[in-house]
C-alpha cells in the first residue's frame, strides 16, 4: 500500500468522522464510522440536547431547531450539572454559551437555574444574566448570592472590556465640545491654534498671524454634559439592559458627565442612586411586562435642567403601549429645546430585534433615527451626540 493510498484513506476516514459527528445517532446512520473516546463523549453531549439524526429530518443536521427531535437531557439538577460540566470540557466557550441558551430555550431549564449548584456549573455570559434577571422575583434566598456572583463576574468582564475606551473617547469629545474661540491668554491651546492658522503664515516675517484662537475651555472637573439613559426593560431587551447598566456605571464615574439611569415598562423607576454598582442596577430591574415609552420620556423630560447640554438615549424596540402621539410630541419638544436625542433599538451584539417600524420612521422624521448599536460602537455614538455632529449610524445592510 502506497503512502498516497494511506493518506487518501485517512482523509476519507476524517470526512466520515465529521459527518458522523454532524448527523449524530448510531453508526448505522450510513457513515459506518463508530465513535470512541472524546468523540463519543462530545456526541453524547450533543445528542442529549439536540437528539440524534433519527429523531428528525437529517437535512436539519445537528444544530436544527426542529421541535420534533427528541433530546435526552433529563430535567434534574444533577444530570444537567454533569452535562454542563461535559460541554465545558469538550467545547470552546463560545459554543458552550450557544448550547446553554439552546438548552434553556428548547428544554425549559430556566427553573433549574434557581438552584445554586446549577449556577456554579454554567458558563456566564450576557444572555445568562438576562435569564437570571427575569427569574429574580422567583429566586429563593439560598440562590440569590450565587446569582449575584454570576452577574458580577459578567459585569466586571464587560467593564474591563468597555470602560477604558469609553472614557477616552468621551473625554476627547467633551474637551472638543468645551473649546472656545475667544479664550483668555492662559487658556489658549497653542498647538491647535497654530495648526488652524498655518494658512496665515508670513514667510518674510517668519511668523503666523493668529486670526483664530482656540482655547481649552473651562476646567475639566466641572460638569459639561448631562446624559439620561432611558431603558426599556421588557423581556426582549435583556441584553440591552445589561450593557446599558454597565455603560451607565462607566459614565457615572466621569466627573464631567452627570448621568441618570431610568428603566421602564408600564411604570418608571429611577436607578440613578445605584449607578456606583451596576449589579445593584440590574437587580433593580424587572424584565418583562408592558411598555409605556411616553410615561418614561415624560419623567426624563422633567429631570432635564440644561437642555442644550443634555443627551437623552432611549433604548427600546419602540412597541409603545402608551400614547403614541404624545410620545412623538415629547421627543419633538425635547429636540426643539436643544436636547440631543438618540434612539437605539438595541444595545447588544445581536443587531436589531423585532421593532415597531412605524414608530422608528416617525422618530426619524423628527431627526432622531432609530438604529441598533453594538457595545463597541456606543462610545462613538455618545461622542457624536456630545459634539452635536451626525451620529455614526451603521449600514443597515
Amino acid at each position: 500500500m502506497t503512502a498516497t493510498t494511506d493518506a487518501s484513506r485517512t482523509a476519507a476516514d476524517e470526512r466520515l468522522r465529521r459527518w458522523r459527528m454532524v448527523l449524530g445517532g448510531e453508526s448505522a446512520d450510513g457513515t459506518g464510522h463508530p465513535l470512541s473516546g472524546q468523540d463519543a463523549a462530545m456526541d453524547g453531549a450533543l445528542t442529549a440536547l439536540y437528539g440524534g439524526a433519527e429523531s428528525g429530518p437529517k437535512q436539519n443536521g445537528r444544530g436544527g431547531r426542529n421541535t420534533d427531535r427528541s433530546a435526552g437531557l433529563g430535567a434534574s439538577a444533577p444530570s444537567v450539572a454533569r452535562w454542563l460540566g461535559d460541554i465545558r470540557t469538550y467545547f470552546p466557550s463560545s459554543v458552550v454559551q450557544v448550547m446553554q441558551r439552546d438548552a434553556i430555550e428548547r428544554l425549559g431549564l430556566a427553573a433549574l437555574l434557581l438552584e445554586p449548584e446549577m449556577l456554579d456549573a454554567v458558563e456566564a455570559d450576557v444572555h445568562l444574566v438576562g435569564t437570571l434577571l427575569s427569574l429574580n422575583k422567583a429566586m429563593p434566598e439560598t440562590t440569590k448570592e450565587t446569582a449575584r456572583a454570576v452577574v458580577r463576574k459578567v459585569v466586571e468582564d464587560l467593564e474591563k472590556r468597555l470602560a477604558t475606551r469609553t472614557r477616552a473617547t468621551l473625554t476627547g469629545a467633551l474637551d472638543r465640545s468645551a473649546r472656545v474661540n475667544r479664550p483668555r491668554h492662559h487658556d489658549i491651546d497653542w498647538d491647535r491654534t497654530i495648526r488652524a492658522n498655518l494658512k496665515n503664515y508670513l514667510p518674510e516675517q517668519g511668523t503666523i498671524v493668529p486670526e483664530r484662537l482656540i482655547g481649552y475651555g473651562r476646567a475639566s472637573r466641572s460638569v459639561k454634559k448631562e446624559v439620561v439613559l432611558c431603558i426599556d426593560q421588557s423581556g426582549s431587551m435583556a441584553a440591552s439592559v445589561v450593557y446599558a447598566s454597565v455603560f451607565g456605571a462607566v459614565l457615572a464615574s466621569m466627573r464631567s458627565i452627570q448621568t441618570r439611569l431610568v428603566v421602564f415598562d408600564t411604570a418608571v423607576v429611577d436607578l440613578t442612586d445605584q449607578l456606583d454598582d451596576p449589579v445593584d442596577v440590574l437587580f433593580g430591574t424587572q424584565l418583562g411586562g408592558g411598555t409605556d415609552i411616553n410615561r418614561a420620556l415624560a419623567y426624563c423630560q422633567s429631570q432635564i435642567t440644561r437642555p442644550a447640554d443634555t443627551v437623552v438615549v432611549l433604548i427600546s424596540d419602540l412597541y409603545e403601549g402608551g400614547i403614541r402621539d404624545e410620545m412623538l410630541k415629547r421627543v419633538a419638544a425635547m429636540k426643539a429645546s436643544g436636547v440631543q436625542f438618540v434612539t437605539l433599538l438595541a444595545l447588544s451584539d445581536e443587531g436589531a430585534p423585532a421593532y415597531d417600524r412605524e414608530h422608528a420612521a416617525a422618530l426619524a422624521a423628527l431627526g432622531a433615527p432609530a438604529f441598533a448599536c453594538t457595545p463597541d460602537l456606543f462610545p462613538e455614538v455618545m461622542a457624536a451626540a456630545i459634539e452635536k455632529r451626525p451620529l455614526p449610524i451603521p449600514d443597515a445592510g
